[in-house]
Order: C-alpha cells, then sequence, then structure tokens
C-alpha cells in the first residue's frame, strides 16, 4: 500500500539513475515479493537516489509521483531512525507482498526476533481510526498467513510523519495472539519507540533469513473459523440448498474418497465434477475444503487442509463479504468484540482468488525460462519437508474450471507483467493456466489432489480455454496423474464434445456419475429448467415442450416494457427476496431505458447483491443492471433479462452484433477461429444470465424505436424494431406468456 501524501496523483516515468547496484540489488532481484530487501548495514551505507532507483527499477509500470515521493521520505526517515542497530543483523523490507492475499506493507522491519509492521502515512499530522486498523491488519495477516511469522512477535506501528507525539503504553493484544496493540508515532519517534520495544520484551533468535520468501501457511485458528462460519449455515443466501433430490452427499463422499485414495498410495489425482446451472458446485468445494481439513475430528488434521479457489473476483468478494458479514453479526450478538475485519481475515483462508495462488507459484519459478521448461529457483522459494515447493495445501479446489486461460493469454499476460503495475514479468511462458495449475500440486513430493469445478458452455471471456486444456495437460505432461472424470463431460457442452477422443488414449481416467450434479439447487422449483434454457440456446425443436412442463412451477414471462418487467418483478418478491436486471456486457442500448450498467469494482457486486432493499445500491432498486461477468456463480430469486440487439434470432439462427459505440451494430461473421469464439462466448453469456433466478424471471425485449423524423429517416438507427422482432416473436412462440 502506498503512502498517502495528501497531493494530487501525477503518473511519471522514472529513469532509474546510472550506478554500479552492490549485492542489495542482486538480492532484490531474486525475492519478487518486495522492492528491496537488505541488512540494515547495507541499508546505511547506500544513498537515497539508488535506493530509490531500486525501488522504482522493480516497480512494473508507471509510477505514480506520489509514491515516489514517499519513498525519498521513508528512506530518509529510516536511515536516521535505525543508526543504533547499524551493526545488527537486523533487516528491511520495503513494499512487501503478503503471500495469496494480495495486500503490500509499506516496510517491515526484522530485528531482534521481532517483525515490526511500518506503516507510513507521510505529510500526515493526524491519526486516524481506518488507518490503524490497515496497519493492524497488516500485522494479523502476517501472523496468521505467514509461515515465518507465525512463532514471532509481530509490532505494527503506524508512522504519521507530522504527528508530534509517540505511544507511551507498549503491550501484547488481550488476544494473546503474539501481536502487540498498534502503536502510533510521527517520524522524530520512530528511533525510542522500536528501542523502547526491544527493551520490553526479550530478544528472540534472529529471524530466519529466508523470511522474505516464506511459504503461505495459514494457522488452524484460520480454518476453525471457517469452519465455524460454515457449520453454522453462513453461506445459505449465496447457495441453499433446497432441492428434495440433492446429489451433492454423493459427490461430496466420492472426492474425499478419491483424496483419501491418493493419500494412502501416495498418488496425484483429478477430479471433474460437472453439474447443471445452480446444482450446487459451489456448495461441493466449500464443503470438501471443510471436511477434508477436519475429517470429522475436532481440529484441524495437520498438513491435510484445503483450499477453495475461483478466478471469479465477483463470487469470491460477495461470498467472503457474505460469510463475515454473518460471522461478524454472530460475535456481536454473543457479546464478544471483533471487527469485521477479523471475521473476513478468517474467511480469507477459506475463499481464495485463484490469480493470487498462481502468481505465488509464479514467484518460485526460474525467470526467464529457459528451454520452454519451468523450473523452481531454490533461491526464491523454500523447500518444506512434506510440501517440497508446492503450497501448503494437498487439496485444491478449482471452482469454474472451464474459464482458465489459454496458453496464449496467460502467456501474454505474463510477457507484459499483468494489466496493472507490481506484476511479475514472466517472458516465453509456456503453459496455460490449467497445465500450470497442474504442475504446481504437482511439486508436492507426498500426494495431491485437484477438484475441477466445472460449468457446461459457461466460458464467457475471451481466452479461457474451457475443459479441453486441463485434459490436454493431463494427456501429454502429467501422465502421471489419475483422473476422475463425470461421463456428462462427454456433452457438447465440455470440449465441443471432444472428451472421450481427447481421453482415449489416457489410462488412468475412471468415469463416475456421481461427479455430475444433475438437479439444479437454484431453481428449486424446476429441475428442467436448464434444459429448457439449453434447448432455447441451441435452438432445439424441443424446447416449447420442456417449457411447457415446466412454467407452472418456474414462471418465464416476457414484455416489451421495462416499466412492465419492474412491476411483475415488485409484485413477485416478498420479504428478503432479491430481485435485479440482468444484461450482457456487449450491450449497449439500454440507456433510452433507464437503466445503467453497474460498475465494474468487486465492491459494487457486493453491494448489488447483500445490501438492503432500502439501499439505492440494492440489486432490489432495479436501476443498475448486472452483467455476466457479476452475477456468474450467484443467483437471485427473480430477474430480469434485458435482450438487447446483441445476439439476435434471424432467418432461423442466432446473429451476433458488437456496437460500435458510436452510431452502428456490426455483424460478427463466422470467418475465423477468433470470430466464432467471440460468439461462443456472446452465446454463453445469455446461458449464464438465463440461469441465475432462482424462482422465476421475466425477459424483456424492446420495441425499439419505430419513429421517422421529418425527413423520414430513422429517429434511432440503432434501436430499429427489426433489431428485437425475431428475437421477441422466437421467444413468444416457446409458449412465454406476454405481460
Amino acid at each position: 500500500m502506498f503512502a498517502d501524501i495528501g497531493q494530487e496523483t501525477h503518473i511519471v516515468q522514472y529513469a532509474t539513475p546510472t550506478m554500479c547496484y552492490d549485492n542489495g540489488w542482486e538480492a532484490v532481484k531474486k525475492n519478487p515479493r518486495c522492492l528491496y530487501e537488505s541488512d540494515i548495514t547495507r541499508f546505511l551505507a547506500g544513498d537515497r537516489e539508488s535506493l530509490l532507483g531500486i525501488l522504482c527499477d522493480n516497480y512494473h509500470g508507471d509510477i505514480p509521483t506520489a509514491s515516489r515521493e514517499a519513498w525519498m521520505r521513508e528512506i530518509d526517515i529510516l536511515q536516521t531512525a535505525l543508526v543504533p542497530w547499524k551493526e545488527s543483523d537486523g533487516r528491511i523490507v520495503f513494499e512487501y507482498d503478503i503471500p495469496r492475499l494480495g495486500k503490500r506493507v509499506d516496510a517491515v522491519l526484522l530485528l531482534r526476533g521481532i517483525i515490526f509492521c511500518l506503516e507510513f502515512k507521510v505529510g500526515q499530522s493526524s491519526i486516524l481510526e481506518s488507518d490503524i486498523d490497515q496497519v493492524l491488519d497488516y500485522a494479523l495477516d502476517l501472523k496468521n498467513f505467514h509461515k515465518f511469522s507465525e512463532e514471532r512477535l509481530v509490532v505494527p506501528v503506524l508512522i504519521a510523519t507530522k504527528y508530534g507525539s509517540s505511544s507511551d503504553l507498549i503491550q501484547p493484544s488481550v488476544y494473546d495472539d503474539g501481536v502487540v496493540n498498534p502503536l502510533i508515532t510521527g517520524e522524530q519517534g520512530i528511533r525510542n519507540l522500536i528501542s523502547k520495544v526491544c527493551t520490553l520484551f526479550p530478544e528472540e533468535a534472529p529471524i530466519d533469513d529466508r523470511w522474505v520468501i516464506s511459504p503461505y501457511a495459514p494457522t488452524p485458528t484460520i480454518i476453525e473459523a471457517a469452519r465455524t462460519l460454515y457449520e453454522n449455515h453462513s453461506v445459505e443466501d449465496i447457495t441453499r440448498h433446497e432441492a428434495d433430490e440433492a446429489s451433492t452427499d454423493a459427490t461430496i463422499s466420492f472426492v474425499l474418497n478419491v483424496i483419501r485414495q491418493s493419500k494412502e498410495r501416495g498418488e496425484k489425482s483429478i477430479c471433474f465434477v460437472t453439474g447443471v446451472p445452480g446444482a450446487g458446485k459451489t456448495l461441493v468445494g466449500l464443503d470438501v475444503a471443510v471436511k477434508q481439513t477436519y475429517q470429522n475430528l475436532d481440529a484441524p488434521v495437520d498438513d491435510e487442509g484445503a483450499v477453495y479457489l475461483s478466478g471469479n473476483g465477483p463470487l469470491v468478494a460477495v461470498l467472503t463479504e457474505a460469510l463475515a458479514r454473518n460471522d461478524y453479526q454472530k460475535s456481536r450478538d454473543r457479546g464478544e468484540s471483533k471487527k469485521k475485519t477479523d471475521s473476513k481475515r478468517e474467511v480469507g483462508k477459506f475463499i481464495q482468488v485463484i490469480h493470487r495462488y498462481r502468481d505465488n507459484m509464479l514467484a518460485k519459478i526460474k525467470n526467464p525460462v529457459e528451454n520452454g521448461v519451468l523450473e523452481i529457483d531454490p533461491e526464491k522459494a523454500v523447500r518444506m519437508e512434506v510440501a517440497g515447493y508446492g503450497e501448503v495445501e494437498h487439496v485444491a479446489i478449482f471452482d469454474e474450471a472451464q474459464r482458465a486461460w489459454t496458453h496464449k493469454r496467460l502467456a501474454d499476460y505474463l510477457k507484459r507483467g499483468g494489466t496493472y503495475g507490481n506484476k511479475l514479468k514472466v517472458p516465453n511462458f509456456p503453459m496455460s493456466e490449467a497445465s500450470f495449475l497442474i504442475w504446481s500440486l504437482d511439486q508436492r513430493e507426498d500426494w495431491a489432489t485437484i477438484v475441477c469445478l466445472v460449468g457446461g458452455g459457461q466460458e464467457i471471456h475471451t481466452g479461457e480455454a474451457g475443459i479441453s486444456e486441463w485434459i490436454k495437460a493431463l494427456n501429454e505432461t502429467f501422465t502421471h496423474w489419475k483422473v476422475f472424470i463425470s461421463p456428462q463431460l462427454t456433452e457438447a457442452e465440455y470440449a465441443e464434445g471432444e472428451v472421450n477422443d481427447l481421453l482415449r488414449d489416457n489410462g488412468n481416467v475412471t468415469y463416475s456419475e456421481s461427479l455430475h450434479l444433475s438437479v439444479s439447487l437454484r431453481s428449486f422449483r424446476a429441475e428442467k429448467l436448464s434444459a429448457f434454457i439449453h434447448a432455447l440456446l441451441e435452438l432445439d425443436p424441443s424446447a416449447a415442450e420442456i417449457y411447457a412442463e415446466i412454467k407452472d412451477r418456474y414462471p418465464i414471462v416476457l414484455t416489451r416494457s421495462m416499466e412492465t418487467a419492474k412491476e411483475w418483478l415488485h409484485a413477485k418478491v416478498r420479504g428478503t427476496e432479491r430481485t435485479g436486471v440482468l444484461i450482457t456486457k456487449e450491450s449497449a442500448r439500454y440507456k433510452p431505458l433507464g437503466i445503467h450498467v453497474l460498475p465494474s469494482g468487486d465492491e459494487d457486486a457486493v453491494h448489488w447483491f447483500l445490501e438492503d432493499k432500502i439501499d439505492t445500491r440494492s440489486s432490489n432498486y432495479l436501476e443498475d443492471a448486472a452483467t455476466e461477468i457479476q452475477v456468474q456463480g450467484l443467483e437471485l430469486d427473480y430477474t430480469c433479462l434485458l435482450w438487447d440487439a446483441d445476439m439476435r434470432f434471424e432467418n432461423g439462427k442466432w446473429h451476433f452484433y458488437k456496437f460500435n459505440g458510436k452510431t452502428e451494430w456490426r455483424e460478427l461473421v463466422d470467418s475465423s477461429e477468433d470470430k466464432r469464439e467471440q460468439m461462443k462466448y456472446m452465446l454463453n453469456a445469455y446461458r449464464v444470465l438465463l440461469t441465475r433466478a432462482r424462482s422465476g424471471m421475466v425477459i424483456c425485449v424492446p420495441e425499439g424505436n419505430d419513429n421517422r423524423t421529418v425527413n423520414g429517416f430513422p429517429e434511432d438507427g440503432t434501436r430499429l424494431p427489426e433489431f428485437y422482432d425475431g428475437t421477441f416473436s422466437y421467444l413468444r412462440g416457446l409458449g412465454l406468456e406476454l405481460i
């Protein structure tokens, strides 16, 4: 986290001073988790411009002026404050990434066996509660998620540089967790404060020199919290278990048995779990993670933990927030003093963003990659006795595995160092994301299991590989892995129906019906909803017949008016039921209908899904429409799908269009693999949106604008009635009731 200096931010390109770096430079080049790290002696001997040059050179991207100026002040301040310890064996680390959590500490001081977590507010003279919470959060994250910090005293220090006072009382937290209550000081008081801490607490053994590349290792306390949350049904508002004949129990049992056999035989295994939309794949993933961790015992089983990972940012954000709110409220009801940030931290072990898991493994490889072969760099990673160079978990559960990136997309992304600053550049990366994730678990030297939760026909981003990339990696590279797969993966929605061909020569494959979730938990009133949506999109003549079977239990109505659609939704929802408007990301002409698209930030999705109906940010207000990106994996009770002119039924088939942002829609023509891929993603977007409602939906296909100007030209050539009429007629012909 960069320091706040209260000034307008400008972006500058900083030219690194011409210099000859010493060994401190070489050390930081080998530690991608930070921008600089060195022993205190070398840090004090360096000149400010050289040290700043190292920080800037290791930052990928354009450097904000505010960050550069803050770094200069931090260097000056610490070079003055740390003089008494210039002969010590202490170390200083700048801009340290906490593994797998996507957070960065301004500076970490490792001194006399103590970990000082330093957060600077350069130019600030007052103390804000949010700033104190921030530095405490960093300290707790290190304590709870950082292997080489878990047995150490961690001291959070907030440094508001112009603050005129300093903490007098230094004492451990009442939670007796090895974290000191946050300390506050201005720049003049840092030296004295550090000295007081060192005097008050006995000197411990030196901290491991590999601290900066410490493995990620959540403590049992975190896992216990996640288990408690789950057992109290904190996820019930996200994944309701309402089907009469749910098959999740059989699936969970099968997966846990595969995990058990893998451990007993010292094998590597992978399970592919398929399911109709809303069948509870997320529930299966969460349940496996908890049950594998505890195995019917009262305490976590050592070195057998599991983690649930998803590349779906909004899903992770909403699920984490829902769990954290639930835990926070229960704690308050019990009269306990607890912050919601503590609850979020507890959930953070249980549910994580897959990209951070991936990036943590990337930080361990030799870079650049030579001869197309990934290798662990022993100077960047710690080889653990049991885990080897792998991550701490034996079991990794990848939700929406079909969305793993192709080799080209991942290689292009890593070549440029990501889409924003501070991402590791890896030129010539040789693997797809699926292959790399298997490689990551394969680094364990004992056993491992991957669980892939697969949604058929739900790849919605360019560069999402589908399930075929996983199978290709298993066939060509990881031939020693045992494969357990659902027979449903042979259907067209999964790897274009080529799974049997892809696996024909793989002798490690076991098929099991237990790995397919055939009953939708989301649409508990209509088990055949997913079959109807599939038939609707595939233009299957059986669609009307299927709908006739479900319409009495699961209403799907049709309208040409958004006002009528909103009235229908308001009349349907009761109590705390949720409703919302959905729209594809390729939609463009919705503003004339009084609809706005929900901003893309994860926090916006959190508010949209979780705020009370009296909050204007809530989905229930029916003002902001969420896209397939924001709702995939989540659900509402009733939805309105606003069907724009991006996908039209014309002359007996679907036609796909993209708006040029100004004056016209341009049709995508099936002329290349890239165009066919885009068309597939657009179809899948509607598949996702049509399967988000648990109880019923209204589809609004606008009438368009048939008005003419005085000269006889269309008043709005981007919303002509013929853009919509074909789609409306097709849906009406399926038997949908017109309102």
